[in-house]
């Protein structure tokens, strides 16, 4: 350690290259090493007019990578926690602008230090350092992902902690531009180097998503607006989504951009950025303003076509291929030749969602067309045939080592709810929207022949997902979509699903007996288009009673016989005591003749 400092304090301008380099590859390189080397005063220098002093500009990248390097432990990350070695790395940021590594790497500083130190979130942010509004004018400039994702990350963090600083960051102008403006044009551009497997792309998208949840999180419920009353304000009961100012309407059809165009993940369905863009979303409430954003201005579709079809030979018709259909009967979107090979589920989903990125080639049209409700549906569908292929149990163990697997830094209760309460957000605001999911999974001519909650798509999933033990949270946000389908009426649901399936969610919500049929409702038929009644309890049809003619006396008497016979065979093997025999007791009261 101690020849390591003694290189490094040797170095002088007229020191070779070389050296430099080696001195500085040395530290990167090498075990981590005390704070105390000096580096940030070098650096501090170095940040002057001119780089001759002490380091020339092609050592700059290198000397605030060995920085990075000493702050990765906390020790050295509280050394450039000062205001002073803050506000330096924000001017070499700044003047090594024609640098990208170097100015990227100054910044990596800052972001590490804002990580492990939690009090330099509030120095990074004082007037002294004015670091929020340098970070957000840089951001407005930047076109790098990376330098996208850096600086979204240490705005991120600096309003972790002080979440007021919020305020002046969305209600003030940066360059003439609002933070929406600003949000929403870096995740257009985003998309575009997504879709194109640009380096940090989805990175960048992530942590620009994280910040955007930070403000719609805290920003509507530190500001009054007009349409909340005093008492409305206090409630402790409202949640996330309850709050709204119109300042952040401009984040919706960007965020609804991304949503409908981001690729398909493997092997998860729903990962980063996928995960935080629903986040967003949850938290943008469908208030009649916001409504002809969230459905798109011809309004939602009437049917959602689906990946998922127990009827596979109707899939391969050419009509199957051209017209529109419920989901009972066959995939809409796809088409296939008679002699290919027929693809699996999860690779007819994972196509459907992949459209998007056919689509979208250039920067997106702030007026393009979304269809929010029918992606929900398809990352729903695909999703829960991924993680519960066929009819398998949903608590089976198969399944549960399979989630472990693949959900290493997550749960299956973290990943899924969003999606699904996104779902039931749009079926509660819009009855077109509630009407297509009711169609998408109970449609009018589903197949009622056998149990519902043994059928092998979304409709048995959800069912099954209902009797889950380990997966609470999945459970009961599907319970919640189910309910909102149902109009929110715990009869339409019964009457759609059968009571059976749903009697412990209905429970859970106050409704200890089953509710009473309404013949009347238009959302839930009591019986199919075929005129055949259906069971309430299972949701199936009704099994016809036999016409069977009346018994003759003769008849009658042969098999009142049988029975006394029976019963007395099993008196007499002990497996029957003469007081419990039916035919003796009716005997003896007089009721028969022996």
């Amino acid at each position: 350690m101690a020849d390591l400092f003694q290189s490094y304090t040797a170095l002088s301008p007229a020191s070779p290259r070389s050296d430099v380099d080696s001195v500085l590859n040395s530290i990167v390189n090498g075990l981590p090493v005390a704070p105390n080397l000096g580096y940030p005063p070098k650096v501090r220098r170095a940040s002057h007019s001119s780089f001759n002093s002490t380091l020339l500009p092609p050592d700059a990248a290198l000397a605030l990578l060995a920085i990075k390097t000493l702050a990765k432990d906390p020790s050295g990350s509280e050394f450039l926690s000062s205001s002073s070695n803050l506000a330096s790395l924000l001017s070499l940021s700044s003047n090594l602008k024609d640098d990208p590594d170097a100015s990227s790497e100054a910044l990596r500083c800052i972001a590490n230090t804002l990580l492990l130190i939690e009090r330099a979130r509030d120095t990074f942010l004082d007037k002294e350092v004015n670091g929020g509004e340098t970070c957000t004018l840089l951001l407005e400039k930047s076109s790098s992902p990376d330098q996208i994702f850096i600086l979204s990350r240490i705005l991120f963090l600096a309003t972790v902690s002080s979440p007021e600083y919020l305020i002046p960051l969305v209600e003030e102008r940066h360059h003439g531009r609002t933070i929406v403006e600003i949000i929403s044009s870096k995740l257009d551009t985003l998309s575009v180097g997504v879709l194109a497997g640009a380096k940090m792309a989805r990175e960048g998208m992530t942590d620009l998503l994280k910040l955007t949840f930070n403000i719609l999180l805290h920003y509507p419920k530190m500001v009054r607006t007009e349409s909340l009353t005093p008492d409305e304000l206090e409630d402790d009961n409202r949640v996330m989504g309850d709050f709204w100012s119109p300042k952040l309407d401009g984040l919706l059809p960007a965020l609804l951009r991304v949503f409908t165009s981001l690729p398909p993940a493997f092997p998860s369905p729903i990962a980063p950025p996928m995960t935080h863009v629903i986040h967003a979303l949850v938290a943008i409430p469908a208030t009649p303003s916001l409504l002809p954003l969230w459905i798109g201005t011809s309004g939602s579709s009437s049917k959602i076509s689906s990946t998922n079809s127990p009827k596979s030979p109707i899939s391969q018709s050419p009509q199957a291929e051209s017209s529109p259909s419920s989901r009972s009967d066959s995939p809409t979107r796809l088409t296939q030749s008679p002699s290919s090979p027929k693809p699996s589920t999860l690779d007819r989903a994972l196509s459907v969602l992949s459209v998007g990125r056919r689509s979208l080639s250039r920067s997106p049209s702030p007026n393009a067309p979304t269809n929010v409700l029918q992606r929900a549906c398809d990352l729903l569908d695909v999703s829960l045939s991924h993680y519960f292929p066929g009819t398998i149990e949903a608590d089976d163990q198969e399944v549960r080592e399979r989630i472990k697997r693949e959900l290493v830094d997550n749960t299956l209760d973290e990943v899924l709810p969003p999606l699904v309460l996104l779902i039931g957000k749009l079926c509660i605001a819009d009855e077109v929207s509630r009407a297509a999911v009711r169609q998408w999974l109970v449609p009018d001519d589903l197949d009622r022949t056998s149990p519902l909650e043994g059928r092998a798509d979304t409709l048995g999933r959800c069912l099954r997902l209902l009797s889950s033990v380990y997966y609470p949270r999945v459970k009961d946000t599907i319970g919640e979509m189910l309910f909102a389908m149902a109009d929110s009426n715990p009869s339409t649901l019964s009457t759609l699903v059968g009571y059976g399936n749903v009697a412990g969610f209905l429970f859970h919500k106050g409704i200890v007996v089953a509710p009473q049929q309404d013949a009347g409702s238009s959302s839930a038929k009591l019986t199919t288009p075929e005129g055949v009644l259906i069971n309430p309890v299972t949701g199936t049809i009704m099994e016809e009673k036999l016409d069977l003619p009346d018994m003759t006396d003769e008849e009658k008497e042969r098999e009142m016989e049988k029975l006394m016979v029976l019963f007395d065979r099993m008196e007499k093997i002990g497996a029957l005591s003469p007081d419990q025999n039916p035919i003796r007791k009716a005997i003896q009261e007089g009721k028969m003749q022996g």
